[in-house]
């Protein structure tokens, strides 16, 4: 999500983590703009609807070049913002609670600011290194969390948007000094340090397996070492960057002023960029615009060279004039571009965004939400099988054509939970209440959080998700990590190191407040992995589940079973959940004359008189292919 994963520590240390939107700056109302439609009558890009998305989160993904990793002067102007007496990058395989020798030596009491403070170096040479690993599991769309040149694990608080972080690169050293020579309001001067070479080769290499790419945009703010702040607060009134920024006064000791200025959230560290009636103000804007076609068409050589998209962080904060003209923008440079954005709300709230003249899709939090109420959430916060499938289509009503099937169905992210420890913690709160589910989700705010890793009946549970995201209208996406049996609390438990069969982990036996517990081993589950795998190939093996139409066959509440159809130019897919704990026996009509296969046991079904009979075990699903008429 936002920047409020970049200053977390203060958020909860003042009770603001995870609150609702009304923080932002209100939005202008919408006068809608040009909507250009395709010959289906649609706006979103088609590739988009057959996109199978993996999240990194880059710098906890995996260590390529360990030559570039942070130094401690590197992290300087990140939260927490008091510099450590003693620093190092952390071990990748280490207990993840557990404190090492540094961290001990800095005497600091609060958990938070350690973990906050860690970098384990992961970069671009590590995603490289990893792409054969997405193409065998299936995945063809990358989106990335932040890549920009920031001080920040996260990277939520850019030094600039035209530089990939030079931690991330070969050559940090080298990079800063090819970055100093540059004026940052003339991209005509603009470098290509050997961090920003490395993200071209991402992108290549990427293209080569057939697997597109999407950067994280993050237009609402920038953080106090980027080269506009540090540049304004160095000059002041002088500088060209005065108008960027919404400054409250200047320092002036003739008048007794310091300088003020307004950070999102109310955070210094993220001073936000100034709107005015036609969204974000000439300076910025320009700057951004120019940052948007230096990555999709690199060195003027083409949008085949370029990333395939963007995601929009916290795009409720910033007005629907500025998207307006930047998705012009951005389809005049590639109208094949998909554009999604975070914005989580209710689903009145998220409508005037997907109209077709700002975004093609967004971060679908309310196809989680309504998941875990119906797969996860216990008596009495759980919804019936009818409540879900009524939820469910209001969804898929929510938008105009085409875009149901572009949204990015998610779970997991870097701004929850992981999806084990949600079913771990299943019942903690409701996951639809964002900001008191962030509370009662995170350690730091909730002590009887249970950190253990999942148990395999609790994975079952996962597995059933994953059957229902793979199937169902729109576009998975999972969040690294989450495919192997990762868990984790809210941010920053979320962003433990991926683990990797090749690296050493010690077993977790450290809890949040440092007593000890039942060893916890961390290695991949292959098992959970093969059943990404297996749910993935069917996804693009059979065109009915990305591109087909839906129609509900059964939602039954005293059994909790839940079942739909999905058809195109005649393949039918049906697809049973059993949210119960037992297993249940029903009877599918409109059967007739059919042959079946159940693709998960790879079991043939037989109708019976235009009926088709099934026992689904508990916890459990079905994917149904009709076989051809003999």
């Amino acid at each position: 999500m936002r920047a409020i994963s970049a200053v977390v520590l203060l958020l909860q240390s003042v009770g603001l983590a995870g609150t609702a939107y009304a923080s932002c700056t209100p939005n202008t109302p919408v006068e809608r703009g040009e909507i250009r439609l395709d010959s289906n009558g649609e706006f979103v890009p088609q590739w988009a609807k057959s996109a199978i998305w993996y999240q990194i989160f880059p710098e906890r993904f995996r260590d390529g070049d360990s030559s570039n990793n942070p130094t401690v002067a590197d992290i300087a102007g990140a939260d927490p913002a008091i510099p450590p007496k003693q620093w190092q990058v952390h071990p990748w395989g280490s207990d993840w609670y557990k404190r090492q020798p540094y961290e001990l030596a800095n005497g600091e009491a609060e958990l938070n600011t350690h973990l906050l403070r860690r970098r384990y170096g992961g970069d671009l040479q590590g995603i490289i290194d990893k792409l054969d690993y997405l193409k065998q599991m299936g995945f063809n769309a990358i989106y990335l969390n932040p890549v920009f040149d920031s001080p920040s694990l996260h990277k939520y608080d850019g030094a600039s948007y035209h530089h990939i972080d030079p931690n991330f690169g070969p050559d940090p050293v080298g990079d800063r000094k090819l970055m100093a020579t540059e004026n940052p309001l003339d991209p005509a001067t603009w470098v290509w340090t050997k961090a920003d070479e490395l993200a071209l080769e991402l992108i290549a290499k990427a293209k080569q397996r057939g697997i597109r790419i999407i950067f994280d945009g993050v237009f609402n703010h920038m953080g106090i070492n980027s080269f506009a702040f540090v540049h304004l607060k160095q000059h002041q009134q002088a500088s060209p960057y005065k108008d960027w920024f919404y400054v409250d006064s200047f320092a002036d000791a003739a008048a007794g002023t310091s300088f003020s200025y307004k950070g999102w959230f109310g955070f210094q560290s993220l001073p936000e960029l100034r709107e005015d009636e036609n969204g974000i103000v000439a300076g910025p804007k320009a700057y951004i615009f120019a940052a948007t076609e230096r990555w999709m068409n690199p060195k003027g050589k083409g949008t085949a060279y370029g990333i395939d998209g963007w995601r929009l962080d916290v795009a409720f904060c910033v007005s629907h004039k500025f998207w307006q003209d930047w998705r012009r923008h951005v389809k005049a440079l590639n109208p094949d571009a998909y554009l999604t954005a975070e914005i989580i709300d209710s689903a009145d709230k998220v409508q005037p965004y997907l109209q077709g003249d700002e975004f093609d899709g967004e971060m679908n939090y309310n196809f989680a939400f309504t998941a875990a109420e119906f797969l996860f959430n216990p008596p009495p916060m759980s919804i019936t099988a009818t409540e879900f499938d009524a939820r469910l289509e209001q969804l898929r009503g929510l938008y105009p054509k085409g875009v149901a099937y572009v949204t990015q169905n998610l779970f997991g992210s870097h701004d929850s939970n992981r999806i084990g420890s949600h079913i771990v913690n299943r019942g903690i709160a409701n996951f639809r209440d964002w900001g008191g589910y962030f509370k009662a989700s995170s350690v730091s705010t909730s002590p009887l959080y249970k950190v253990r890793k999942p148990t395999a009946d609790e994975l079952q549970l996962q597995k059933l998700f994953v059957t229902l995201q793979m199937t169902y209208v729109g576009a998975p996406m999972v969040y690294y990590g989450d495919e192997v049996g990762m868990w984790g609390a809210n941010d920053p438990d979320d962003r433990k190191p991926m683990i990797w069969p090749d690296i050493r982990y010690e077993d977790e036996v450290t809890n949040p407040d440092g007593s000890k517990r039942a060893p916890d081993k961390v290695v991949v589950n292959t098992d959970l992995q093969e059943h990404y795998k297996q749910l993935i190939a069917l996804r693009h093996n059979l065109p009915a589940l990305r591109l087909g139409s839906y129609r509900t066959l059964v939602a039954d509440d005293a059994k909790r079973v839940f079942a739909y159809e999905r058809e195109y130019q005649g393949q039918t897919v049906w697809v049973v959940l059993n949210a119960s704990e037992q297993t249940q026996q029903l009877v599918l009509p409109d059967a007739a004359q059919r042959h079946w296969q159940e693709l998960l046991s790879a079991q043939p079904l037989h109708s019976v008189q235009a009926k088709l009979p099934l026992s689904v075990a508990a916890q459990s699903a079905l994917v149904l292919l009709a076989q051809p008429k003999l």
